[in-house]
């Protein structure tokens, strides 16, 4: 038998299997990582789908929260886990398409150590600020930043919020210091106790003390206002052309088996439509968006140049 041969054989061999272990998968208990703190957004998702993947199989699933580095401890942690499924890292742009533009240094590849399993909502940001500050709206805020450049402090935890009011600034010609948290949520109690002034974050991180009166909402980073967040305008309304997103989306270290990821992709297709998990998602400020793994693979290749532009935009270097 020739050197084509034996490869054929072997790759029919982990093909099959690989379709042994899918048939039987999970058969124990499964762990979800996540890169940010209990209180975000994908945190509040991933508890939410797991809930619905218990219920689906049986099988208990654990959310491991390892915030850090704007998600890469938590990239690296789940890149380096066994690729048998079990362990799968839910994550967003920020560490599949932003950090590479960000850090000089990743301690992880979002293309080589990563299969793609499913893309599975699209969000967007809520700009606030501590209510001391005298802006109550997005004009007066771009007012006061230049009536007193550098004064203005913001916090954030992830690349999507930083990069997110750095395009802010860009475009309006205002500077504010830049904090950095380990995750957004510890950066809004910094933000509520006037430790900063203000931030753009998710929904499920912001929202819940807008609602307790202890920030002020000025605009949101999406397309059109949102039913979620009554009376409140979006930022293009008053600086044409803003408009911010984020995704999230479910991945498996490399080299964990085709007909594993696509189990996988499976279990996430039911958990998402499940009405708990969508209405987790909208009181996030988010809408359910599925995919495939071929699908998310090619849309995180195109998120990637078009988050480089990005940057580039809002005149971020990396560090």
């Amino acid at each position: 038998m020739n050197r084509r041969s034996l490869l054929a054989l072997a790759a029919l061999l982990s093909l099959n299997g690989g379709v042994a272990i899918a048939q039987d998968f999970p058969a124990r208990p499964l762990t979800i990582v996540v890169g940010s703190s209990a209180g975000s957004a994908t945190d509040g998702l991933a508890r939410a789908v797991a809930l619905e993947v218990t219920k689906a199989t049986g099988q208990s699933v654990i959310v491991d929260n390892r915030p850090g580095a704007f998600g890469g401890i938590a990239a690296q942690f789940a890149s380096r886990a066994q690729p048998d499924g079990y362990t799968v890292f839910m994550t967003t742009n920020t560490t599949q398409a932003a950090n590479p533009h960000l850090q000089k240094k990743l301690s992880y590849d979002p293309i080589k150590d990563f299969a793609p399993v499913a893309l599975l909502a699209k969000g967007y940001q809520l700009l606030v600020v501590n209510p001391q500050v005298k802006a109550n709206n997005v004009a007066e805020l771009i007012a006061l930043a230049k009536a007193s450049p550098g004064k203005l402090n913001y916090g954030s935890g992830s690349s999507s919020a930083q990069v997110a009011t750095e395009l802010f600034q860009q475009m309006t010609g205002t500077k504010f210091n830049y904090v950095p948290y380990k995750a957004n949520p510890p950066a809004v109690i910094d933000l509520v106790a006037g430790q900063t002034d203000l931030m753009i974050a998710d929904l499920a991180t912001t929202l819940p003390q807008v609602k307790a009166g202890k920030l002020r909402a000025l605009g949101l980073t999406s397309p059109k206002r949102l039913s979620l967040v009554p009376g409140t305008p979006t930022v293009a309304e008053s600086l044409k052309g803003y408009e911010f997103g984020y995704w999230n989306a479910l991945y498996a270290p490399a080299a964990t088996p085709a007909p594993v990821v696509s189990r996988l992709n499976t279990l996430m297709q039911a958990a998402m439509k499940a009405p708990a998990v969508r209405n987790a998602a909208e009181q996030a400020g988010m809408e359910v968006s599925l995919s495939s793994p071929e699908e998310l693979g090619k849309f995180q290749q195109a998120e990637l140049e078009r988050w480089g532009q990005i940057i580039k935009t809002a005149g971020i270097v990396a560090e």
